[in-house]
């Protein structure tokens, strides 16, 4: 059995149904892709690496990863601290904003959980996956020792993955942002850029542009996405552009480039070529646009990935 191991945060979601009504439910970055890659591929073992703590949603929360059949071995309790929480709103395009209530997450605490034990445990792993969003949200103080972890597991085997996902409103500044980004373009094997978040960082807005950013790091696999006009992939030398058709229902675009991570990692870790691989990403992500919140029914989602060929 391959297996993967999502670090990151998981949050409570809100969204509202009507004008008194809210509905709430759990979705975050890391977990949005982990939920996505187990649906397509039970066969592969996801963890979610993170930190919850001893209140009633975190209990619910990891109900929720349970029925999900997510690997929850590496989801730690923290003692004080509590689940971020955010709401989010969509305009009639499907674009969407969100506020955040998330200075007391616990999920900013988990490098602390990560002892030489559990660090031992998951060297046994295939991938480790982890985002920009994981980098702002830890506790800057644990991002040295956060590095030194991920170092180990790279010594070890383990193929390390990253997606810049970049919300400026996280961090300081754009360049205590570059600086931990340089780290992990430094010792990732795989990055799953998007065109938008290097624009806002590093004003780069063309495919190739991000593709010539990445070629000094020694990533052996580079995929761009190109919001709903084109996936370009860089895999050692070898370019290749993959056309997207577009959705043209567009509900909300929340967790489309998660499912598109997590549907595409899953894919290249059953052994699917490329192609195939954006392919089935693509679908998945154009599945969830076309439904409100970050994670889709189930049985909606499923339908739609046999029909691409699942």
């Amino acid at each position: 059995m391959k297996n993967i191991y999502f670090l990151g945060e998981c949050m409570v979601e809100l969204r509202a149904m009507n004008e008194s009504a809210l509905h709430q439910s759990f979705a975050g970055d890391v977990y949005n892709s982990a939920v996505y890659l187990k649906r397509c591929f039970p066969e592969i073992n996801a963890a979610v690496v993170t930190a919850i703590g001893q209140d009633k949603l975190s209990t619910q929360m990891l109900e929720r990863f349970n029925s999900e059949s997510l690997d929850t071995d590496f989801v730690f309790a923290h003692d004080t601290k509590v689940p971020g929480m955010y709401y989010i709103e969509t305009d009639e395009a499907g674009e969407r904003s969100f506020s955040y209530w998330r200075n007391d997450s616990a999920a900013k605490k988990v490098v602390e959980f990560l002892t030489a034990d559990v660090v031992e445990q998951l060297s046994a792993g295939d991938m480790f996956f982890f985002s920009g969003i994981s980098l702002a949200v830890i506790d800057p103080n644990t991002r040295a020792q956060f590095w030194q972890k991920v170092e180990q597991l790279k010594q070890a085997g383990v193929s390390i993955v990253f997606d810049p996902n970049y919300r400026a409103r996280l961090w300081q500044s754009p360049d205590e942002t570059k600086e931990q980004y340089h780290h992990a373009f430094n010792v990732s094997d795989v990055v799953l850029p998007g065109v938008e978040d290097f624009e806002m960082l590093y004003g780069l807005n063309t495919v190739q542009a991000v593709i010539d950013f990445c070629k000094p790091y020694d990533i052996h696999e580079v995929v761009v996405k190109n919001g709903p006009k084109s996936v370009v992939t860089m895999i050692g030398e070898e370019q290749l552009s993959h056309n997207i058709t577009p959705v043209t229902h567009v509900v909300d675009t929340t967790s489309a480039g998660d499912a598109f991570n997590g549907v595409y990692l899953g894919a290249r870790l059953s052994g699917r070529a490329i192609d195939d691989a954006v392919n089935l990403a693509a679908k998945a992500a154009g599945t969830v646009i076309q439904q409100p919140g970050a994670i889709a029914p189930k049985d909606i989602f499923q339908q739609a990935m046999r029909v691409a060929g699942l």
